[in-house]
């Protein structure tokens, strides 16, 4: 399959469908702010809401004027790997489903620990971090320059072994649509059993807490497996609320300043990097390291 069927196959199987979808899950985020709003008066953050619906809408749109610079950049790889896959595997049946289920969750966690750990990642994955409350529309605001930054390599793999682009593709849509409804902060724990394996809202509240105790953790889309494997499972305690947002928080609402902030950073970093270590540590360090870097440099001045 050359290049451009490969990305035609994607495309044409999935973009139809996929506006409908955000608008649906769009309607679900606005009942819920509906129905905060009225029981507690003020307590939903309808700026926040708005601006997610803004970064979604941008999203599309950034997807479509970036799509060349992501294909140049990504799909010549993807496509050669895909060629000299190690088998075809048809996703007809039940145990090719499982294994494409495991491993594109596996592939995820490698992913999303990557979008925590690597400043390059992160300064797309923040914009889904920046909200300062947690609901149902954060789990819209996601960012607008993932293509351009290489994540679906994260998923190459699954290529190799001999999943079609489009099942890769569709596997990926269904983690993400799995998330959605883990955006919640009135949702109780739902049982010991399913928190222990499943990814769930009290299990994704600590994920997205800006706590010294809850970084960097909790990574699964699905499953809680991998986190427990490589030992970065926290679990969400009754005497620790989840404080939610950056750990610098982001006080804007502006749509611009939400999707650009952290490459505006890491922009500055490498204008005062002073060699090459520095030029390392702005684009791959994590990304406290970067505040360590800049209250030192603070501290010296």
């Amino acid at each position: 399959m050359d290049h451009v069927a490969l990305n035609d196959l994607v495309a044409s199987d999935l973009r139809p469908w996929l506006g409908a979808l955000i608008v649906a899950l769009l309607g679900i985020a606005a009942i819920e702010g509906v129905v905060m709003s009225r029981r507690a008066p003020g307590s939903y953050d309808w700026r926040a809401f708005a601006a997610s619906i803004v970064d979604a809408v941008g999203r599309r749109v950034f997807d479509l004027v970036s799509t060349g610079l992501g294909l140049a950049l990504a799909l010549p790889l993807l496509g050669w790997i895909y060629e000299h896959r190690l088998f075809t595997i048809d996703v007809a049946s039940w145990w090719a489903l499982a294994l494409l289920f495991v491993g594109n969750e596996f592939c995820y966690y490698g992913y999303h620990r990557s979008a925590h750990r690597v400043r390059w990642f992160w300064a797309t994955h923040a914009v889904h971090h920046s909200p300062n409350q947690l609901t149902l529309a954060t789990a819209l605001r996601l960012g607008w320059t993932g293509k351009i930054t290489g994540t679906a390599l994260f998923f190459a793999p699954l290529l190799w072994l001999g999943f079609s682009p489009l099942a890769v593709a569709l596997a990926m849509s269904a983690n993400l649509l799995y998330q959605f409804w883990l955006h919640t902060t009135w949702i109780p724990k739902l049982g010991r059993t399913f928190e222990r394996w499943f990814n769930t809202p009290s299990n994704h509240r600590v994920h997205h807490g800006s706590n010294p105790e809850y970084l960097d953790c909790n990574y699964g889309g699905v499953l809680m497996v991998f986190d427990r494997l490589f030992g970065t499972y926290v679990e969400e305690r009754a005497d620790l609320p989840p404080r939610y947002g950056l750990t610098t928080p982001l006080r804007t609402y502006n749509p611009l300043r939400i999707a650009f902030h952290e490459w505006i950073n890491l922009a500055r970093d490498l204008r005062d990097a002073r060699g090459a270590r520095d030029i390392w540590r702005a684009l791959f360090a994590p990304p406290a390291a970067r505040e360590r870097l800049t209250k030192a440099r603070e501290g010296s001045a």
